[in-house]
């Protein structure tokens, strides 16, 4: 067990107790959040010249699935805002040096979708657009959000560039009363604004160096994390959300039924219905886990022998991500369909994993069927469709 997680476990019981509270709120309490920071999750995929663990990938996921444990809104944001690192180590020194070099704790928020457009003026860009979905984001001082390039007119061309663009927190607004939804309530993901900003070139990453791993060796980055594709990183963030909030909703429904009688006074822990659910759950969970991080470690195998991994790789671990994400939540649907009444109630703990994990298979990376038809073109050599994340 690795000392985040350790650490993260001596703060559960109070991340858990404020889960619900995130929930009402529509935000992560920020007493929650400074207790998150200072476990160094955040930290893990941060390079070390800049106060980070450079830890790897695993470690990472595996200390996001531990959040997962105890409130799904904080698992959530610590996946889609502690992957970001990874990214801004990959940027020029400039930069990095503008959002960790007076504070290593410094955060970013995103997201990619490509909303914005970007307009090329010297020295850089002018950038407007409206993004949904900014986890996190009232904790975070930096964003990283998706856009397309357009020409001195603002128009787009037949293929425009899409374009990662940084920028500090006077440079965006987020837009109040933008978060009403059914589940992941707690991570605060309200809708971002950019009006007219300027982006220095050197602000503005190109992705294709993210995908094939170039721009990590241009930069002499020999960290094999910095070397999986961008896609598989990020995809692999969701998916360690997702099967740890599975993983909470396991041991919410085994709190909650242990000691629960039903009407006449048969023990509910004795129904040999339940426990095969719960047998079955919990195999199909753990084998959800080991997808994810063996797949990983097979990644940073493949990249001692050779430096990238090829098409036909990233969409077999791909394909496991999107997989492992359906068991597990498919695995806690059956479970709490044994629960009986009392799991609805809303200080029952189970009911709010249960609609988290659900608002979380919504995501675009936990999508499995664009991801399963990628998988099988290229299987039998044809061309793999664009805009799969991959």
């Amino acid at each position: 067990m690795n000392e985040v997680v350790q650490k993260i476990d001596a703060i559960g019981a109070d991340l858990l107790a404020h889960d619900r509270q995130a929930n009402e709120q529509r935000f992560l309490p920020a007493e929650q959040m400074k207790q998150l920071v200072e476990t160094g999750i955040f930290r893990i995929l941060q390079p070390k010249e800049y106060g980070g663990a450079e830890g790897t990938l695993v470690e990472f996921l595996e200390a996001v699935m531990q959040v997962g444990h105890y409130s799904p809104s904080a698992a959530w944001i610590s996946g889609v805002v502690g992957v970001h690192p990874w990214e801004l180590a990959l940027t020029n020194d400039q930069l990095q040096q503008e959002i960790w070099g007076e504070d290593a704790d410094t955060l970013a928020a995103s997201p990619y979708a490509p909303f914005g457009r970007a307009r090329p003026v010297e020295g850089g860009v002018v950038f407007t657009g409206r993004w949904p979905y900014s986890t996190g984001t009232d904790h975070c001082d930096w964003i990283i959000l998706g856009g397309l390039m357009t020409d001195e007119n603002g128009d787009l061309g037949a293929q425009p560039e899409m374009c990662h663009f940084i920028l500090p927190r006077a440079d965006y607004t987020i837009v109040e009363d933008s978060w009403y939804v059914m589940g992941l309530q707690g991570t605060g993901s309200r809708d971002v604004e950019v009006n007219e900003a300027f982006i220095p070139d050197y602000r503005i990453v190109h992705p294709a160096g993210l995908d094939d791993g170039s721009t990590a060796r241009s930069l002499g980055r020999d960290n094999h994390a910095y070397w999986i594709p961008f896609g598989v990183v990020f995809s692999a963030a969701i998916t360690s959300g997702t099967v740890g909030i599975a993983e909470g909703a396991l041991k919410a429904f085994t709190t909650f039924t242990r000691d629960r009688v039903r009407i006449g006074g048969v023990k509910v822990a004795k129904d040999p219905f339940q426990l095969a659910a719960l047998g079955e759950a919990t195999a199909d969970i753990a084998a959800s886990r080991l997808a994810l991080l063996s797949d990983i470690e097979w990644a940073y195998e493949i990249l001692e022998k050779r430096d990238h991994l090829t098409i036909d790789e990233r969409l077999i671990i791909r394909s496991n991500q999107v997989r492992a994400s359906r068991r597990a939540v498919d695995a806690i649907d059956k479970l709490f369909a044994h629960a009986g009444a009392s799991s609805l109630r809303l200080d029952n703990p189970l009911q709010s994993f249960w609609r988290d994990l659900h608002a979380g298979m919504n995501h675009v990376c936990n999508v499995a069927e664009p991801v399963y038809q990628a998988y099988g073109l290229n299987l039998f050599g044809e061309p793999v469709p664009a805009g799969v994340y991959v």
